[in-house]
């Protein structure tokens, strides 16, 4: 049995289109702890490419955007004590797009947290392929409260 991501264990429900378990047609990014990282790795398909053989770079902003918002949550749950992650949104996100990513092998995806202030965390993150950055990622990522579209929506 394979270890189950963080979207699998604290939100099987989900249908967001980059890291939702429930969603058949989305990216369904599996995010895992390692350390203060977390990683995950993702295979594209042919209908991921902007053009052929490269990745599209509106999937590679939804992979790491999903993924750094990801360890936005477990870096909020880690630090308040909490049993399961709080709902986070992207406040702000930047895409820095390094060269091409090829799509013939999978990506790796890896983010840490920069600073944690109260229900704001801020996350970098990589995007690599065939052992070469292809993308990263600075964004602030904030937990919401009841009331908010997203408050519940793992």
């Amino acid at each position: 049995m394979r270890d189950l991501s963080l979207q699998e264990h604290f939100s099987p429900k989900s249908i967001c289109f980059g890291c939702g378990p429930a969603n058949a047609k989305g990216l369904q990014i599996r995010s895992h702890v390692r350390g203060d990282e977390v990683i995950a790795t993702w295979t594209p398909e042919a209908h991921h490419a902007a053009f052929p053989g490269v990745l599209n770079g509106g999937i590679i902003g939804s992979l790491l955007d999903c993924h750094c918002n990801w360890t936005a949550a477990w870096n909020l749950m880690r630090d308040g004590g909490l049993g399961t992650p709080p709902c986070t949104v992207t406040a702000d996100y930047a895409i820095k797009m390094m060269r091409p990513c090829p799509t013939d092998g999978p990506v790796e995806l890896v983010a840490r947290l920069v600073e944690l202030t109260g229900n704001r965390a801020i996350v970098e993150g990589t995007l690599s392929a065939a052992g070469k950055p292809r993308a990263t990622c600075r964004g602030t990522f904030v937990a919401v409260q009841a009331g908010h579209p997203a408050f519940h929506r793992w």
